[in-house]
């Protein structure tokens, strides 16, 4: 074993001292033991996530509820959202205006159970099996019902079913997005998103706020005037997700042929630089293992809980996306405090899809979509349950080190470094 290997395992053993895996027995959550590096400037921005911080972006989106598309709640957290970005120093917002006009749902059969106002029927689908997704994977294991609630009277919390009772109406939808300006190479870009739209009744906590929170936790470190990158990272909050990633799809069809135009021709300004890659950020919290063989799952995070790097391996760009998961991995590896990263090459049904064909695309996680979300993993997805109360510390952290993960990982793509104040 060479000396390099050598100090990489002693540093990674003493950073497994201190994480809630290793003291799972004692339910102690420790603040992990890692010497910031000050000479990497890498290692001194992923000291700046916070774990309270990124608690408080999760509740300050909790508080329009489940924010589902076409709503005033789901308006209300977009203008939420920009004035965040805005107070971060990420001034130069911007808004993607696309329609969104579904066919008329199927009328559900006379003396069918209803709920309150906006309640079954109004939320989606009825509840069903594990999905069969392309590209997803093949379920293995105990598998579980799965599904999203559509009846409000599963919600016992007066206030919040009040507050998701207006039901989605068709028209023009809005997301909201931010841009740090690369310094030497404006027109190339990262696109790092995740999505603020969310369904079930409860507050999407976990979905997928846990996910939009990192982006705008980036978009707060990034946005710091020391902060310099030589190319331009996109922060973007995709909308309607959850009724078939049509505010991503309305990003693509509107922006992938603007890449790297120069506008106006000789300002040095690019309004959409080239995509080098898009980094999807969705379900980031709950990883307590497979569903016991009775149904019902396990109180405490498992001992194994680990951050999930998807690529689509039969997408047009597999080789580029994969090449971009393991650099991620190796970022994990390097920066996250807490949680190791396992690469998958089954992404699907998340807002990195429309992207998959055009540009290295990963999705980072809590489980694999296809074959552990969709088998049940998280008995709260799409559920009343999906509540900021329902998560740990843990599970939080958990989120917390896939934005270390990311921000370790798209620093160094960008080659951010920290500049001395200007006077």
């Amino acid at each position: 074993m060479n000396r390099t290997a050598s100090v990489a395992l002693a540093a990674a053993a003493s950073i497994a001292l201190a994480t809630p895996v290793a003291q799972a027995q004692s339910n102690v959550l420790p603040t992990p033991r890692l010497v910031v590096d000050s000479t990497d400037p890498v290692a001194v921005m992923v000291s700046q996530l916070d774990l309270e911080k990124y608690k408080a972006t999760i509740k300050g989106l909790t508080q329009f509820g489940d924010r589902r598309q076409g709503t005033k709640r789901n308006r209300d957290a977009v203008d939420w959202i920009e004035a965040q970005l805005k107070s971060y120093g990420c001034t130069n917002t911007e808004r993607i205006t696309y329609e969104y006009n579904p066919p008329a749902p199927t009328p559900r059969p006379a003396g069918a159970a209803g709920g309150a106002a906006g309640g079954a029927g109004a939320q989606g689908p009825r509840p069903q099996g594990p999905p069969v997704s392309a590209g997803g994977g093949r379920a293995r294991g105990v598998r579980t019902r799965t599904g999203v609630n559509s009846d409000s009277l599963r919600q016992p919390d007066a206030r919040l079913r009040a507050l998701n009772a207006e039901p989605s109406m068709p028209g023009e939808r809005q997301e909201v997005y931010c841009t740090k300006i690369g310094t030497t190479r404006p027109e190339e870009m990262y696109i790092i998103g995740g999505h603020m739209d969310g369904i079930g009744w409860g507050e999407a906590a976990n979905d997928d706020a846990s996910g939009s929170a990192i982006v705008m936790e980036l978009a707060r470190i990034f946005s710091d005037p020391s902060v310099q990158t030589e190319r331009s990272i996109r922060f973007m909050l995709w909308n309607n997700e959850e009724s078939g990633l049509n505010g991503a799809r309305a990003y693509v069809e509107q922006r992938a042929k603007l890449q790297g135009i120069e506008e106006p021709k000789g300002s040095g300004k690019y309004p959409e630089p080239k995509w080098l890659g898009m980094i999807q950020h969705d379900m980031m919290m709950f990883d307590h293992g497979m569903p016991n063989p009775d149904g019902t799952m396990r109180k405490e995070q498992r001992p194994e809980a680990d951050v999930n790097i998807e690529f689509q391996s039969n997408s047009k760009m597999s080789k580029q996306s994969a090449d971009l998961a393991w650099y991620f991995h190796s970022a994990n590896a390097k920066y996250a405090t807490d949680y190791p990263a396992q690469v998958g090459p089954h992404m699907t049904n998340t807002d990195s899809g429309p992207f998959q064909d055009l540009v290295a695309a990963i999705s980072l996680r809590e489980n694999e979509r296809g074959t552990q979300v969709g088998s049940g993993w998280d008995p709260h997805w799409h559920q009343p349950t999906d509540l900021f109360a329902t998560f740990t510390d843990a599970d939080f952290r958990l989120g917390l080190n896939a934005a270390q993960t990311t921000l370790g990982g798209v620093a160094k793509l960008v080659n951010a470094k920290r500049v001395p104040a200007s006077k």
